[in-house]
């Protein structure tokens, strides 16, 4: 079982997870990936990634290469946030990835909103920029979805240019299902990362 490297160079991600399945989890591992590769990382989110998960998944990069991982609280306006994304993207080095974990609240609609200011974002980043939103997906109750779990604002979020990925726990094992575009992977969480 090796530790995967996920194909998501210049691509904008809405990527909708189960509940504590591991979404931070999966942004953290691009993130050293992206390092790995000489990449500079922004990362938004409203809590700082568990220190303790942090550590263990960036252990094979020195401290240089982890200080190209840049966070930021969301703090504020949203508004604000993603004027200072948008900054960053432009004003630091490098720049291949940008995370915005929890985006949005775990339950209901995406405001509108929202999807104009990741939107915004998505065209500074251009094509040279992988985006990645991770939110939590919602239940399928209407049984029509082949996959257990929904994205919220799917239609929205492709229509603003969004991929939807999704990730949701197996019912044996602590192994877990990533929808990736066309590609359905089957994966395990360990302390480096992800592994087929």
């Amino acid at each position: 079982m090796e530790r995967h490297v996920f194909e998501v160079g210049g691509k904008t991600i809405h990527f909708a997870v189960e509940g504590s399945t591991g979404g931070t989890s999966f942004g953290l591992h691009l993130a050293a990936d992206t390092i790995a590769n000489n990449g500079r990382v922004l990362w938004a989110s409203s809590d700082l990634p568990d220190g303790t998960r942090f550590s263990q998944l960036f252990s094979h990069l020195s401290l240089v290469e982890s200080s190209r991982f840049h966070a930021m609280n969301f703090g504020g306006k949203f508004e604000r946030a993603i004027d200072a994304m948008i900054e960053a993207v432009h004003g630091l080095p490098s720049v291949k990835l940008v995370v915005l974990d929890d985006w949005c609240d775990n339950t209901g609609r995406i405001p509108a909103q929202l999807v104009s200011q990741v939107s915004r974002l998505a065209k500074e980043t251009g094509s040279e920029i992988t985006l990645l939103l991770i939110s939590k997906g919602s239940a399928d109750a209407s049984g029509k979805s082949e996959h257990p779990i929904v994205a919220r604002g799917d239609k929205v979020m492709a229509d603003a240019g969004f991929e939807t990925w999704k990730m949701w726990r197996r019912k044996e094992g602590a192994t877990r299902t990533i929808v990736a575009g066309e590609e359905i992977l089957n994966v395990e969480i360990k302390d480096s990362g992800f592994h087929i």
